[in-house]
């Protein structure tokens, strides 16, 4: 799964670089983005063209009852998204790209609190997580002119042998270059399948951070530092 995930580059020229977010999105450095939060993404307009946008994090169907509905949709397996009504249209037409340099997950230790890893591209730099958004309006007798709620999910898959002694699960990182392919819907669903084939083990790196990440609030640099003990949450 993820539930956890970091964009903390301390250069937006690199984000801006790499995907394209405009002039007009404003780019935040965070070091632990939850379920909730509003994060930065690459979403297409009426015509298709890709745009910089921010959705809230956990994905809200159009025919939901109430926002409430998305704490519960923050990632959506690809197995099965094709099928769940909640992932089903937003995979047919509103893919997009959710942007960061790095995600978490833990590992029991046995004793005490578990360990955090945070999980990254092994060549470093901003990659896309696979995702799906939505639009979701209030029923007009309550809407009161309020704008729409654009929301996001991301979608997971099986780990690679580096991440599967923290996880069963680790979310899609899209292939360097393969972006637009994602976002384009035209793009034949056989291709869309490779493109979730998911991150390799050699293409990943894990190290072990301090326990500042293990709080959802905290959204502070400590959340990257190594862990106090000398030797503390290696992986074998």
């Amino acid at each position: 799964m993820c539930g956890r995930y970091s964009l903390a580059t301390p250069n937006p020229a690199e984000v801006r670089g790499s995907f394209p977010i405009g002039d007009e999105v404003e780019i935040e450095r965070r070091f632990n983005i939850a379920p909730g939060d509003d994060v930065l993404a690459v979403t297409s307009d009426h015509v298709g063209a890709p745009r910089g946008d921010r959705l809230r994090w956990g994905l809200v169907p159009f025919w939901a009852r109430t926002p409430e509905t998305g704490l519960k949709m923050i990632n959506a397996r690809v197995e099965t998204a094709a099928a769940k009504p909640a992932f089903r249209s937003s995979l047919e037409r509103f893919r997009c790209l959710i942007v960061a340099d790095g995600f978490y997950e833990w590992r029991a230790t046995g004793t005490g609190p578990k360990q955090a890893y945070h999980i990254t591209r092994s060549s470093g730099g901003v990659f896309a997580f696979a995702g799906l958004w939505s639009r979701w309006r209030a029923p007009a007798a309550d809407r009161g002119g309020a704008p729409a709620l654009r929301t996001c999910a991301i979608l997971t898959t099986a780990a690679n042998s580096a991440v599967a002694p923290l996880h069963d699960r680790m979310p899609v990182i899209l292939p360097a270059g393969a972006e637009l392919d994602w976002l384009d819907p035209s793009t034949p669903v056989t291709v869309l399948a490779d493109l979730l084939a998911g991150l390799s083990a050699a293409e990943t790196a894990l190290r072990p951070v301090g326990p500042a990440v293990n709080d959802a609030r905290y959204d502070g640099p400590e959340c990257l530092a190594p862990p106090a003990e000398t030797g503390q949450g290696r992986l074998f």
